[in-house]
């Protein structure tokens, strides 16, 4: 058996050639890796990660602590209008090369310039990085309450009609879940079974395992309640249309939202993609609410619910909460209340003041006239 040499980073060496030269660029990517590791990012977050520093890396054409704000400058530029990747992507392409240099600057800048004589600077800086997502948020306007109310009574309606009634009825209750308790698409796929509590607080509750985690850092669990019907909703699924998938149905760990296909295995059913549910919930918006065709997504039933909620008066703490998010500044990115809702408040205002100088007036009046009747 023979021991690799292992060498540390912390401590200069000569290089040999341009083979040393890639092996020092992998050892900084693959520390980078092992420092994700190590706080608990998963493993796909520190993958997508990496991909992003190795596709820099090609794109720059030279060792990666030489890049300068110039070259991100044309990285960003190409992957926006060359390759017409969305923003959000491109967003987070940025955040990505951000964090590598950050550490690289933080653990390695002396290193770097013992052997290279290289500073190593920070090429993602206040003016190329893409401005914050949330000023997309305007496409994410959800529809009225009444486009929402007609979608889904019209596909309610037709499921008893419905030539595939089990994957129509799935495909409903998953968007009623996006719909009233605002669940992000990948959570809803990955609910079992044994992830409804119906003996929970007053409406039952569901076991979110895989909740969105700020920053990549792995999956948030959350208790959602099932308010706004859903309880009803799950218990006519449980008791009416999960049985007729298959004999897995009572089993907590088969998944609540099954596929239509079967396990060679085990026979039981497999678990549905998110795509299958986004492309449900596309027929059924293109049949009852033509208008929102390519526009209402699972995301912006999401933001409709916040905005529900809200108008409805509850706190935005208590949506927070529901929606599973970290920082209450993002949850109000998702409240988009009506152009009447400014008004009707300051009507509420005004009716208040006016009946306060109302009763103020009258006081006057009824005093003056009393002072004159004495004189």
């Amino acid at each position: 058996m023979t021991l690799t040499v292992v060498r540390s980073l912390d401590s200069a060496r000569s290089l040999r050639g341009d083979i040393d030269v890639e092996e020092f660029e992998q050892e900084l990517i693959d520390q980078y890796s092992l420092a994700f590791g190590a706080v608990g990012i998963s493993d796909k977050t520190a993958a997508a990660d990496r991909s992003v520093v190795f596709e820099f890396a090609h794109f720059l054409g030279r060792p990666l602590w030489t890049a300068q704000v110039e070259d991100a400058d044309r990285y960003l530029r190409a992957a926006r209008r060359e390759r017409g990747l969305a923003r959000s992507t491109v967003a987070g392409k940025a955040g990505a090369l951000a964090k590598f240099y950050e550490f690289v600057i933080v653990r390695y800048q002396g290193d770097i310039h013992a052997l290279f004589d290289k500073v190593v600077v920070q090429p993602i800086d206040e003016f190329n990085r893409p401005r914050a997502v949330a000023a997309a948020t305007a496409t994410r306007i959800p529809p009225r309450d009444d486009e929402v109310r007609g979608l889904f009574e019209g596909w309610r309606d037709s499921l008893p009609e419905t030539r595939k009634y089990l994957p129509a009825a799935r495909d409903y209750l998953a968007a009623s879940l996006w719909r009233r308790i605002g669940l992000r698409i990948n959570e809803t796929v990955m609910l079992d079974v044994g992830d409804w509590h119906p003996e929970l607080g007053n409406h039952g509750k569901l076991h979110v395992r895989h909740g969105k985690g700020s920053r990549g850092r792995g999956a948030k669990t959350r208790i959602v309640p099932a308010i706004d019907d859903v309880d009803a909703l799950l218990e006519w699924w449980l008791n009416d249309v999960r049985p007729q998938y298959g004999d897995d149905y009572d089993d907590p760990n088969a998944p609540l939202f099954p596929s239509e296909r079967h396990d060679p295995m085990t026979g039981h059913c497999t678990r549905i993609g998110a795509e299958a549910l986004r492309t449900g919930m596309g027929d059924a918006v293109g049949r009852w609410l033509p208008g929102w065709t390519g526009r209402l997504s699972p995301h912006v039933l999401r933001h409709y619910c916040a905005s529900h909620l809200y108008e409805q008066g509850v706190t935005l703490k208590a949506i927070q909460e529901l929606l599973g998010h970290s920082w209450l500044s993002t949850t109000t990115q998702y409240i988009h209340v009506h152009s009447t809702h400014i008004e009707t408040s300051w009507a509420e205002s005004t009716e208040r003041t006016l009946a306060r100088l109302g009763t103020t007036t009258s006081r006057t009046s009824d005093r003056q006239t009393s002072e004159n009747e004495e004189v």
